[in-house]
């Protein structure tokens, strides 16, 4: 409540304390205040290292469970629960740092084109498929993002203004309203092949999927399955990965999309604090990664503007 957190974080850092719940009872330790800065590093070590029922987690998996660890005795603390906070010296260990995998504009097409080679004689899914991969692209969302819309999100044109006649037509601005980590909504501009895909999916693919929704109301979900829910995030990786295998493209994920839209506003010359807001990071110092990845780009400016860069 206090800290917004997204119910997929809630999730895991349940998992995460209920391992550390274990290994305490293990240690003979029942009551948090009886336990010790050693018993902490026990913990953390045991991630790293795994057991018979848990295989060795990586660095980052492992600094989540460190971080809710850390966050429990913090409150335990403030609330006198516990004389003192025995984690506060155990850091999370530091993961090698992996710079965002990205995609060239020419794949990005060849991936969202492939989205509409669904199955044979199914003109729904291909609607919706290349809509969600246009939307993924055109805004950057994470994928909860995309699968959590809403048709009143969408601020391109009102959901009752949506008719086959309005179609191709000039459409006033176009937003979308995503909202993202840590309860912080924001709005975000979405180009026109984004606002043609997701008008035609709107207007020629998602009646039919909501009708057959077993339900009283229909849902408000913008992506829509089969059966007329609300779309689910494997769902949405599957779309994915279908469109990956015809393009061709290995090792595509829905955060490939987000790291090729922000490399490709950074190379275009959008500066990194407008990326930032675009992708909803509270800090600048996430949205800096991304610079990185365009070292290719900074070699060329270099070499056709400085006089003395070649030969």
């Amino acid at each position: 409540m206090e800290r917004g957190l997204a119910v997929h974080t809630l999730a895991a850092y349940r998992r995460d304390l209920l391992r550390y719940q274990a290994t305490l009872a293990a240690r003979g330790r029942t009551v948090i205040g009886e336990v010790t800065t050693d018993d902490v590093a026990a913990f953390l070590a045991g991630l790293r290292e795994g057991d018979d029922e848990h295989s060795p987690l990586a660095a980052s998996s492992a600094g989540r469970a460190v971080v809710a660890v850390r966050g429990l005795h913090a409150f335990a603390a403030a609330e006198g629960l516990s004389g003192s906070d025995p984690a506060s010296v155990v850091h999370p260990p530091a993961g090698p740092r992996k710079l965002p995998r990205a995609i060239g504009v020419p794949e990005v097409e060849r991936l969202i084109a492939a989205a509409g080679g669904g199955a044979d004689g199914d003109a729904l899914r291909p609607l919706r498929d290349r809509a969600l991969l246009e939307l993924l692209y055109g805004t950057g969302a994470r994928i909860s993002e995309a699968v959590g819309l809403d048709v009143d999100d969408l601020g391109f044109l009102g959901a009752e203004e949506v008719t086959p006649a309005r179609v191709g037509q000039q459409a006033p601005p176009a937003t979308v309203r995503l909202a993202g980590k840590g309860g912080r909504d924001r709005v975000v501009p979405v180009g026109r092949y984004a606002c043609e895909a997701l008008e035609a999916y709107l207007v020629r693919a998602r009646p039919t999927l909501a009708a057959a929704a077993r339900r009283v109301s229909a849902s408000p979900a913008v992506f829509l399955n089969s059966r007329g829910g609300r779309l689910t995030r494997q769902g949405a990786w599957g779309v994915l990965k279908a469109a990956a295998d015809r393009a061709g493209l290995d090792g595509v994920s829905p955060h490939t999309l987000r790291h090729s839209y922000a490399t490709h506003l950074l190379d275009g010359g959008a500066d990194v604090r407008v990326v930032q807001e675009l992708l909803g990071h509270a800090s600048v110092t996430t949205t800096q990664i991304y610079t990185m990845v365009t070292v290719d780009k900074l070699r060329e400016v270099y070499s056709a503007a400085h006089p003395r860069a070649l030969g």
